[in-house]
């Protein structure tokens, strides 16, 4: 007996080492990119009320275990210690969260402050990684988060952080505009 595409592709993330692309699991099962969506539902519905879940970021997936698990699958595992982010850490990671893709300047725009040391922390961590660059002068680094930031927080995608309060939004673009505004050379015309 054959077993179903949802099956396959259930052992496919299983045995995976990491995230899969979509790509890869149509190439892998030979079917549509519509078929494979549709075994990934069905498998996110059938996760609902189970240990695993689907992990979803951009056009990869993964199985991981179920965020309401964490505590006890850090203790059975032995990686139990320190695992919190300073606040410093947390606010950086909050700007690449809800402003992704973002550079560095960016991120010190918002916090007024210096954020190499965060950042370095959080790469690290493997909670945020260099996602490319910006097509502008310096081609400055642009910062975006990982698989291992949605496992942290226990979302399964982006789509799951909670929305920002208006103004809180509207603050970070005026800082970020009165800091850019403020580096600005000005040019003199005499």
């Amino acid at each position: 007996m054959t077993p179903s595409l949802e099956v396959v592709v259930e052992a496919l993330l299983f045995v995976a080492d990491g995230p899969v692309e979509i790509a890869r699991l149509e190439r892998a099962t030979g079917s549509s990119r519509d078929a494979v969506e549709t075994a990934l539902i069905e498998l996110t519905r059938r996760y609902a009320e189970r240990g695993v879940q689907l992990q979803r970021s951009g056009e990869s997936v993964a199985l991981v275990s179920a965020p309401e698990t964490a505590e006890l699958v850090t203790r059975f595992l032995g990686l139990e210690g320190s695992t919190r982010l300073s606040a410093a850490a947390l606010e950086t990671l909050a700007i690449v969260a809800y402003r992704q893709p973002v550079t560095r300047s960016e991120i010190e725009a918002i916090r007024g402050v210096n954020a190499d040391h965060a950042i370095r922390v959080l790469q690290a961590r493997g909670v945020i990684a260099e996602a490319g660059r910006r097509d502008s002068v310096g081609r400055p680094t642009l910062f975006a988060t990982t698989f291992e930031f949605l496992q942290y927080f226990g979302l399964a995608s982006l789509a799951d952080l909670p929305a920002l309060p208006e103004d809180f939004a509207a603050f970070a673009d005026e800082r970020q505009g009165t800091a850019l505004a403020e580096s600005a050379t000005p040019i003199v015309v005499e």
